[in-house]
């Protein structure tokens, strides 16, 4: 199996990764997070600029015609520089709907927007009952002759607080649990009938409550055909699910690394603490853990970019272990470094933030092993 980049693939990954080098450091990504939005917006223009925002979309679009590869090789960066910009929620979750569902008059309204950094968007599909079962909707969406009428709470919606276009799900038939009969529809963000509770997330994100009663939208819309949502939004989390494993190892890289270089200089006893042997045992199951996961990243990452039979279990199996071995990086990231590891000041703490949140993301280890074992 080839594992080399192309020309194009190279010039990607680094582009991405001199960017996060020299205008990304820790102190810079805390002063965005701790903005009103959570992110920067003139760093969200840049992105656009870089043609970052662009990768996954058609040419037809005005995007590259890039796949899982290419998102792969950049979340990863992000996840080493512990990115905040809402690029999984504006270009992989709402942006892979648009870009699967949409007619041409939808994506002429809304993607042209969304590449060139304009426009936020957010895909609102969770829900406070469903977990991670992603056909429990109880959202409602009620035909009528003047469109449809939209009822129903969705839930830790990423970027929902910024977003000017809402992708929601909703029924428009069939029963709460019923594969059939989910459709999905773009809203706008200051829609009448709309209520957002913006919050931020332990792990420096941006997310929000969002609660819809008797919202007007048109018959125009329906994103796809109505009633048959579902596989596309199955299909918009399983890359979903992809591109933040690929963060995570991006992370768990970094955290080890960190690790070796902090035990090198942090003196116990009159030497450095990485002449202990126990230590060093410790440190080489981080990096075992890391290998593991980088190589079950490319196994997935190739076989949904050939769209190869497969591809769902193997993003389960790179979920789960992201689940078990990410866990035990970052607390062994942690007890290395001692107290000051889970200090405010110390980025070692905010990386094993985001590591645990996605370990919760689009499916914990127990619910993708139980859908290994289906």
């Amino acid at each position: 199996m080839d594992f080399s980049l192309s020309e194009e693939q190279q010039m990607l990954e680094d582009s991405v990764a001199k960017y996060l080098s020299n205008d990304y450091d820790f102190d810079t990504r805390q002063r965005y997070s701790g903005s009103p939005k959570g992110y920067s917006d003139e760093v969200w223009k840049q992105f656009a600029e870089l043609g970052w925002t662009a990768v996954p979309f058609s040419e037809a679009d005005g995007g590259f015609g890039y796949g899982p590869v290419e998102i792969m090789l950049m979340m990863r960066l992000f996840g080493r520089g512990l990115v905040v910009e809402p690029y999984l929620a504006n270009v992989v979750l709402a942006g892979g709907a648009l870009r699967r569902s949409g007619s041409d008059a939808q994506k002429a309204e809304w993607l042209g927007g969304l590449i060139a950094g304009e426009t936020q968007a957010a895909l609102a599909h969770i829900e406070p009952q469903s977990r991670y079962e992603l056909d429990n909707v109880a959202s409602t969406a009620v035909a009528d002759d003047q469109g449809y009428l939209l009822s129903g709470h969705k839930a830790v919606v990423l970027n929902g607080g910024n977003a000017d276009l809402l992708i929601v799900s909703a029924r428009t038939s069939g029963g709460q649990n019923d594969a059939d009969g989910i459709s999905l529809f773009l809203v706008p963000g200051d829609a009448d009938g709309l209520t957002v509770r913006r919050y931020a997330t332990v792990d420096g994100q941006q997310a929000a409550e969002i609660e819809f009663d008797n919202l007007r939208v048109a018959a125009d819309a329906c994103l796809g055909e109505p009633g048959q949502a579902l596989p596309v939004i199955r299909s918009v989390f399983d890359e979903a699910t992809l591109a933040v494993c690929a963060e995570a190892v991006g992370i768990m890289q970094v955290m080890t690394e960190k690790t070796v270089e902090y035990s090198k200089s942090r003196v116990q006893f009159g030497v450095p603490i990485g002449s202990f042997q126990a230590l060093q045992h410790r440190m080489v199951d981080m990096l075992t853990a890391c290998e593991q996961s980088y190589s079950l990243l490319l196994w997935a990452t190739m076989l949904a970019a050939d769209g190869q039979e497969g591809t769902a279990h193997a993003i389960s199996s790179l979920k789960y272990q992201i689940g078990t071995a990410g866990k035990k990086v970052g607390q062994e990231a942690v007890q290395i470094h001692g107290g000051m590891g889970v200090t405010w000041e110390l980025d070692i703490a905010h990386y094993f933030k985001r590591l645990t949140a996605i370990g919760q993301l689009f499916g914990n280890a127990d619910f993708h092993l139980d859908r290994l074992a289906v």
